[in-house]
């Protein structure tokens, strides 16, 4: 697959080696000393000009992704890693993309640039995964086992804007106990649960996006969550949200 390069700093961002249309394999190198780099990829809207992203952008509206809309659609989002890279695959679609660096929480603040990416005549197809892991609303399809080394897919078929975490418990009672504390939204609880960071699968993706990578996280049980907030400020996690499972070897 084709490589597209992404270069983060905490005031940059550039993106390198677009083409055309079809599967490519993201790779993002993040600055040391990034708290939290984030790679996000909107697709605009036809007609929406660079002018217009610029002034969403300004508005500071992007706490609520779902607003996006206004202007394009989310259809890649993955975290990067600090003085390191990392790989995720997506297909990118003919039009003109946004890509920011979404650490900051105002919108205004994130390092931002534009690409294009051509109609390709024989565009490349992404590999195959071995699983595949949707969110819907308001839960999650999909195996409840992942194996390391294995190539995960994650797509929203949602209607609004969904993110695909998984936290780390210390046993599967504790995943448990960790479930239910989100659901009831027992925030202090759930906090002394959690065994570590969390397995990025996909940041916050809109209706059709999807992307891919390769597992490599510590085995053991997980429980995977939504932290989106509905409209009257209610995260996913309340509505039922989140659900129990394994990491293996």
């Amino acid at each position: 697959m084709p490589t597209v390069s992404v270069s983060l700093s905490s005031s940059s961002i550039t993106v390198t080696g677009v083409g055309g249309s079809g599967a490519v394999n993201v790779v993002t190198t993040a600055a040391k000393g990034m708290k939290e780099p984030d790679t996000v990829f909107v697709l605009l809207k036809p007609g929406v000009t660079q002018a217009e992203a610029e002034a969403f952008l300004a508005s500071n509206k992007t706490a609520d992704p779902n607003t996006v809309s206004r202007i394009g659609s989310i259809v890649f989002d993955a975290e990067g890693r600090a003085g390191g890279t990392t790989e995720v695959q997506t297909s990118l679609a003919p039009g003109t993309y946004l890509a920011v660096d979404a650490e900051e929480q105002k919108s205004s603040k994130w390092p931002r640039a534009f690409f294009t990416v051509t109609t390709s005549a024989t565009p490349l197809v992404l590999p195959t995964p071995e699983a595949i892991e949707k969110t819907i609303d308001f839960n999650f399809t999909g195996p409840k086992t992942l194996h390391n080394g294995e190539l995960v897919r994650v797509e929203n078929e949602g209607y609004v804007v969904h993110m695909n975490l998984a936290f780390r418990a210390k046993s599967k009672k504790s995943a448990e106990k960790l479930k239910q504390a989100l659901l009831l939204g027992h925030e202090k609880v759930a906090e002394k649960l959690i065994a570590g960071p969390p397995v990025n699968l996909a940041g916050p993706l809109s209706t059709g996006g999807f992307q891919q990578q390769i597992i490599t996280a510590a085995p053991g049980w997980y429980v995977q969550v939504c932290f989106m907030d509905t409209q009257d400020h209610r995260e996913h996690t309340l509505l039922g949200m989140e659900r129990l499972i394994k990491i293996t070897k």
